[in-house]
């Protein structure tokens, strides 16, 4: 990387006593390494995402309430969002969401969820419309598989789920220290009103 020291930049007063080509080049040189410089300051890289370790499926089925996400265009107007999944004996699992619209109608969308080889069942491929298929990415989960955070590759997406309508205010903020760590931008989220009858 080149930087420009101050001095360089004082240099090109105009009392300086050299010829006006060079007081150009100096100024040409200055310019460009400056934009060297905030390009590799401001352009924000993060390390490739870990998912947790492993992942046992039979623990992790069941209901899920959604208590925050990054806003998705096919969540739009949507409350109390929740995500059930089962287990197969074909090797998939089953995937079912539901949300209440508004005026109270409720709707829901069935798909399929494959395990990535190689994962231990912490990558999936979720399937609701053949032949695409998204990723869903377990990043992090509690021991007792009370909560757990789900993102993908590119922190495109993100969702916290729980088993119950609402989150302590204690684990939902270390669940966002842990974000942040991950590069996730926290202020992207939206809670989810769960606030259903």
């Amino acid at each position: 990387m080149y930087f420009v020291s101050i001095e360089d930049k004082i240099n090109l007063d105009v009392n300086e006593k050299s010829s006006p080509n060079n007081a150009m080049k100096r100024l040409g040189t200055y310019l460009i390494s400056l934009t060297m410089l905030f390009s590799s300051c401001c352009t924000k890289k993060h390390l490739p995402l870990d998912t947790v370790p492993a992942v046992d499926l039979n623990r992790y089925a069941g209901k899920w309430y959604e208590i925050a996400k990054y806003p998705v265009r096919f969540e739009e107007g949507c409350r109390c969002v929740t995500a059930e999944y089962s287990l197969t004996s074909k090797g998939y699992v089953t995937v079912t969401n539901r949300c209440q619209k508004s005026g109270g109608k409720l709707s829901s969308i069935n798909g399929k969820a494959f395990v990535v080889k190689g994962s231990n069942n912490a990558k999936l491929k979720v399937q609701f419309f053949w032949p695409f298929r998204a990723n869903y990415w377990i990043i992090d989960l509690s021991p007792d598989y009370s909560y757990a955070v789900v993102s993908d590759p590119h922190r495109k997406y993100l969702w916290i789920l729980c088993r119950t309508r609402t989150m302590e205010s204690q684990v939902f903020n270390a669940i966002l220290g842990n974000l942040t760590k991950k590069g996730f931008d926290i202020d992207k989220l939206e809670k989810t009103d769960q606030e259903c009858h």
